[in-house]
């Protein structure tokens, strides 16, 4: 059989990366693998006990979750967040992927308004539910975070105005480690009211805010915001897929659709799993300090990692959140241009080449192709050790904490640098 009107989907950058830094270190290449952003930590030992002990439950949850697990969820997130969230208010699911795919997938036509540079996979799921796409192009002087002004004028440049607009926020963000400010999100909330805008807010990396004071725009727009997170980043449980979504208390007919879309096609989570994560999501003194001890080697080596590109002339702002870098080459475009490059892919596969450094292409994240950055994950590290290493050192990580458990990563960050300074870009 010869299949005929397949849909084009381009495999996600991130997962292609990541297998890519895998065959050149299979061939004797030293790699730093700062393309492909997993946690670096495992998640806590209570926790994977409570997998072990679960195996055994091989029934199918509701649709919607495990009740007692929906609950603990509902409380941990209005405890972290400071939210009035109850247990018919979550969604639970195979990770957020989905859930952010089905909330698209829940308009018969809609407007997505993703800012740029945003995480890889939301655009290709809009595109592959035919929503139109609508990019809000943010820059480093705003610190790649968009205004309502910006806002405005993506709604504004709309093909279709009677479509659903969907604007999809990521912060702390992805691929640049930055949060919004309580001022920016009241002021985006403004427009969202007035416009009638659905805004999926994707705070999958809120719980390892590197202060741990991280603030939701549900907070200024509780009837038109979806939260969605999951396992995967604060609790270092990427491969479980746990993910939730938390819904406005009016948005019940939404709440129907996304229920209906579950149990047509992945039913539910895993159960054994499910169960398991009701003792992450129980916020004792071991999860508190588990969170804790990420965010201070998180905030240590990603601002020494600053440091030094900032040193080494790159325009790149320092990370208030999760594990990314965005590195802005754009200082250095001209020089770069003279030696062949002249877009994102290009600096990558140089990059890569020359100095082992593996990193994303900032156009797998919206920008234009001739945009020079890309997508620092400061993550290869051995995080079970350096999270022992933290809990027995009290107050603020030093460099001695950094060479005796990031070496690693702090000589593919000084490879980067020198890529700039050995090839006078400087």
């Amino acid at each position: 059989m010869k299949p005929i009107y397949l849909k084009h989907v381009e495999a996600s950058q991130t997962l292609l990366i990541n297998e890519q830094s895998r065959l050149m270190q299979s061939e004797g290449r030293k790699i730093y693998k700062f393309g492909f952003g997993q946690s670096p930590f495992p998640p806590p030992d209570h926790v994977v006990e409570a997998l072990q002990q679960q195996a055994k439950h091989n029934y199918y949850s509701p649709v919607q979750g495990d009740p007692e697990l929906c609950e603990k969820i509902a409380q941990f997130h209005s405890q972290m967040q400071k939210l009035d969230i109850q247990a018919k208010d979550v969604l639970v699911a195979t990770g957020s992927k989905i859930l952010i795919f089905n909330i698209m997938a829940s308009f018969t036509k809609a407007s997505i308004l993703i800012p740029a540079p945003a995480w890889v996979s939301y655009e290709p799921q809009a595109k592959l539910l035919g929503h139109e796409i609508v990019r809000i192009l943010s820059n480093y002087k705003s610190h790649w975070r968009i205004t309502p002004e910006m806002l405005e004028q993506a709604l504004a440049s709309r093909q279709d105005k009677d479509a659903q607009s969907i604007l999809i926020l990521t912060y702390p963000g992805n691929p640049d480690g930055l949060n919004y400010r309580v001022e920016e999100l009241q002021a985006l909330a403004e427009v969202a009211r007035r416009e009638n805008i659905l805004v999926i807010s994707d705070e999958i990396y809120g719980f390892i805010n590197h202060t741990g004071g991280h603030r939701s725009i549900a907070e200024f727009y509780p009837e038109g915001t979806v939260i969605t997170s999951a396992m995967s980043k604060w609790c270092g449980a990427g491969g479980w897929r746990i993910g939730v979504a938390i819904l406005p208390k009016t948005a019940v007919e939404l709440r129907e659709t996304l229920l209906g879309i579950a149990s047509e096609t992945y039913a539910c989570a895993s159960t054994p799993l499910q169960m398991a994560a009701i003792e992450a999501y129980n916020l004792d003194e071991r999860i508190k300090t588990y969170l804790h001890n990420q965010r201070r080697i998180l905030s240590l080596i990603g601002n020494a990692s600053h440091q030094r590109l900032v040193k080494a002339g790159l325009h790149v702002h320092a990370p208030e959140g999760g594990f990314y870098l965005f590195v802005d080459f754009m200082p250095h475009k001209e020089k770069l241009a003279a030696r062949g490059i002249h877009n994102s892919e290009a600096l990558c596969t140089e990059i890569l080449a020359r100095t082992g450094v593996a990193l994303i292409p900032s156009v797998a994240f919206g920008m234009p192709s001739d945009h020079l950055s890309a997508r620092l994950a400061y993550v290869d590290f051995d995080g079970n050790a350096a999270l022992v290493a933290a809990a027995q050192q009290e107050g603020k990580l030093d460099e001695t904490f950094l060479q005796n458990n990031a070496k690693h990563t702090m000589a593919g960050i000084d490879a980067l640098a020198n890529f700039v300074t050995y090839n006078n870009l400087d």
